[in-house]
Parts: structure tokens; sequence; C-alpha cells
């Protein structure tokens, strides 16, 4: 299948950008590609997207930066995102693992690799102050 890391240097705390981006309610504001409405309700967290609504599933907060998460999109089909925050110097650097679906053209996988270039990109502007 294959895998793609795509990361971006933030210069900020570690732990400041770990707590931003563990935070479910902020994804709308780094991540907007994915939707623009993210809500909880008893059965977790879920965002609405032009493919309808998705489930949403967080790994626990935890101390080394990891924020893995389950998409699980209303094909009922989950994807695995791996995505970790690690401390580098006084900032740190967020890695996303960008994996190959089944099936998935070249052309999708660099779609997704721009898309996913300009969300940490747009999470860089916003936790660093510079997001307009």
């Amino acid at each position: 299948m294959g895998s793609r890391h795509l990361s971006v240097r933030i210069d900020r705390p570690v732990s400041e950008v770990y707590e931003f981006a563990a935070d479910p309610a902020n994804l709308h504001r780094w991540a907007p590609g994915l939707g623009t409405t993210v809500a909880q309700d008893d059965d977790g967290w879920f965002i609405d997207t032009t493919d309808g609504r998705v489930r949403l599933t967080f790994a626990p907060r935890n101390e080394y930066g990891v924020l893995d998460h389950e998409v699980r999109p209303p094909s009922g089909e989950p994807v695995y995102v791996p995505l970790r925050v690690v401390a580098d110097g006084d900032g740190c650097e967020v890695v996303f693992t960008l994996r190959r679906s089944p099936g998935m053209t070249d052309a999708e996988l660099d779609r997704d690799a721009a898309l996913v270039t300009r969300d940490l990109g747009l999470l860089k502007r916003v936790l660093e102050g510079t997001a307009g």
C-alpha cells in the first residue's frame, strides 16, 4: 500500500501544539477540508462533510504526542490516521502519515498529500498567530 510522511515545523512548545490539536473541537480551524461543523454527542465526535456525517475516534490523551485517530465515513469503512507531535528544540514537528488506500491511484494520493500539506500549513499559521 505505501505511506507518505508529511510534516511541518511549528515554532510553539510541543505541549501547546499537542493540546490544541488533541481537541477535536479545534479540527475545523486547521483542517477545514474535512468539514466545518464539529460536534460531540453521547456517541462521540462527529464532523459534517460533503459525503455525510463522519465519526471521529481519537487516541486517549497521552504524554507521547500521539494524536492518532480513526475516521469512519458514512460508508462505514474506517480510515486510521497516524499523527504525532514531536519536540524539536523550542518548537515541534507535526508528522502526519498518509496511507494509500487499496485501489488509490498515484493522482489520488498526490491530491490527498496536497490537502494534508495545506492543513498542516494552516495548523502552523493558526498556532504561530499568522493565520489571516
